[in-house]
């Protein structure tokens, strides 16, 4: 039987030519538990539509925040939201968060309304799947789904718990309007050792790694691993370990060596590229599916293209973002040894730049980039164009011989094996300092981006360390929403945010001779008084009483 996961936003799929008459004679809308959850479905098809449906709800990831206009989609990337990035569009709703607009009227990425139907859907699931009499062979098949949706639920939580902090804890309780709706906040700790505590429940329950062609998509056993390696991290970080407890760096940098020892089923793709273009690799170890397209070309590749490669370049790396990614030689671009020119910016570069950021004079589709001034894809005017002289490059197919572009696999990387060494790195240095296994960790990374030499220098210390892992960080999971709740859960948002984001000012002096000038491309702000964390949408305050909003909102 297949189980692949292809998902399509807006609604039920159905992987399985089994249909039933009554139900496809019902409206979508209107099918009911007794429909679903049918008492002579032996197979549980629809008992697994259902489930894939709750699949919808996770994480999508790239241009995601903000709205469609004339039925183009104009949305940006949650990292236009940090210092890597800005909107391509001049008060776009992303600049919410970086210009102090956000407000419980108003929370651009609301994701209160979103989880929490996921964990009623769960709850619906998990209350009704035990009607359908599944054959015997069908058993193991069923225990794999109840084991997915209370992962989904734990997932869901932790979206909720990273936003918000403590939220209210349903259980397993699936609300009416004749009940009670008045419910307190849990605390933030009760919220993540429930979630954790689900995850050690289901992790052996969950299907082993490596995943069947046929499941790709569902939760394995590594899921459960990687959330709860995220969640530790986090709640080791300053954000929530003001004490800096040392037994909490520990217990996350534990959590991510589990992970490791899976590295006979998963690792570090051999090419950084293939991670995001090949539906099946053994780094990622979640991804929300969708069918190929062109949808990542369209939103963010340069705005001088016509026809079938016309895009419309929404994101702006800035130049902070830029200047992070080091020479190939492993040495960063202020050292002066490590061979950078300014008149020559963007030669020699750690390989990883080229495939996550596109610069002047890069070859795509056949031409040369144009972002200097007056360029094709810089022209000036009222036209959305970029607004540091670079456009996003990452998760894209190499296109630069192409002349048009083809369907890709674009599948949104909730979880990926690089993740991991990151993670037990910087838990690892935060405990016992710069240690051999912190180092290789790193020095893995550095060497599959192409690095020469990929290796780190000598006798860091634990600051230096830190400070390698966190650019590494920076530059290996750029655009892929790490930096937003990095920067956050690190508490140095307040700096990073506060002034001015850069770009840069490219003139063509000559054919090939150009001049590059800094120039300031935004001013942001972030109230840390209030900012780490969410406001609590007004709605869901006047509808609950009981439900006390975050501090400064």
């Amino acid at each position: 039987m297949k189980h692949f996961i292809y998902i399509f936003l807006g609604g039920l799929l159905c992987l399985t030519a089994c249909k039933k008459n009554n139900i496809e004679e019902v409206p979508l809308e209107r099918w009911t538990e007794d429909l679903i959850f049918d008492t002579t479905d032996s197979l549980g098809n629809y008992a697994k539509n259902f489930l894939n449906d709750i699949y919808t709800l996770l994480p999508t990831g790239y241009n995601r925040i903000g709205s469609n206009f004339a039925g183009l989609s104009t949305n940006d990337m949650l990292d236009a939201a940090t210092d890597d990035a800005i909107s391509s569009r001049a008060s776009s709703n992303i600049e919410s968060f970086t210009n102090g607009r956000i407000s419980s009227f108003s929370v651009v990425d609301d994701a209160w309304d979103k989880n929490y139907r996921g964990i009623r859907k769960v709850n619906i699931f998990l209350a009704n799947v035990g009607k359908v009499p599944f054959l015997k062979t069908m058993i193991t098949e069923k225990n794999y789904w109840i084991a997915e949706s209370r992962f989904l639920r734990a997932m869901f939580y932790f979206e909720l718990f990273k936003r918000y902090g403590g939220v209210p804890l349903l259980g397993d309780r699936i609300l009416t309007l004749n009940d009670d709706l008045a419910i307190k906040r849990n605390t933030a700790e009760e919220c993540s050792q429930y979630i954790l505590s689900e995850l050690e429940a289901v992790k052996d329950q969950l299907r082993p790694n490596p995943l069947q062609d046929a499941d790709l998509g569902r939760v394995s056993k590594a899921a459960a691993l990687a959330l709860k390696s995220r969640l530790l991290l986090y709640l080791a970080s300053p954000l929530y370990n003001s004490n800096n407890d040392p037994s909490k760096w520990l217990a996350a940098a534990n959590a991510a060596r589990d992970l490791m020892t899976l590295t006979n089923t998963i690792g570090l793709e051999s090419a950084y590229l293939n991670v995001f273009t090949a539906r099946k690799n053994k780094e990622v170890i979640l991804a929300f599916q969708r069918t190929p397209d062109i949808s990542v070309e369209r939103n963010n590749a340069p705005i001088g293209y016509t026809d079938a490669v016309a895009s419309n370049g929404l994101t702006s790396p800035t130049q902070e973002l830029v200047d992070a990614f080091e020479m190939k030689n492993g040495k960063a671009i202020t050292d002066p040894t490590s061979g950078y020119s300014g008149s020559n910016p963007y030669f020699s570069r750690d390989p990883r730049f080229y495939h996550t950021i596109f610069h002047n004079g890069m070859t795509w589709v056949k031409r040369a980039v144009e972002t200097f001034e007056g360029g094709l894809d810089k022209p000036g005017g009222i036209v959305t164009q970029t607004r540091t002289g670079y456009y996003a490059r990452k998760f894209m197919a190499d296109f630069s011989n192409a002349t048009t572009y083809s369907n890709q696999t674009h599948n949104p990387i909730i979880f990926r094996f690089a993740e991991t060494l990151l993670n037990f790195a910087e838990a690892q240095n935060e405990y016992a300092g710069p240690t051999a296994e912190v180092k290789k960790a790193i020095e893995d990374i550095r060497q599959r981006a192409g690095l020469v030499p990929f290796t780190l220098a000598a006798n860091l210390t634990k600051d230096q360390m830190r400070e390698v892992i966190r650019h590494e960080r920076r530059v290996e999971m750029a655009f892929e929403e790490q930096r937003f709740w990095d920067i956050r859960r690190w508490k140095i948002a307040e700096q990073v945010m506060n002034g001015k984001l850069h770009g840069i000012k490219i003139i063509r002096t000559a054919p090939g001779v150009f001049t590059y000038t800094p120039i300031e491309a935004a001013t942001v702000t972030f109230d840390a008084g209030k900012m780490y964390s969410y406001p609590i949408p007004y709605s869901e305050i006047t509808k609950n009483t009981n439900l006390i909003q975050n501090q400064g909102w």
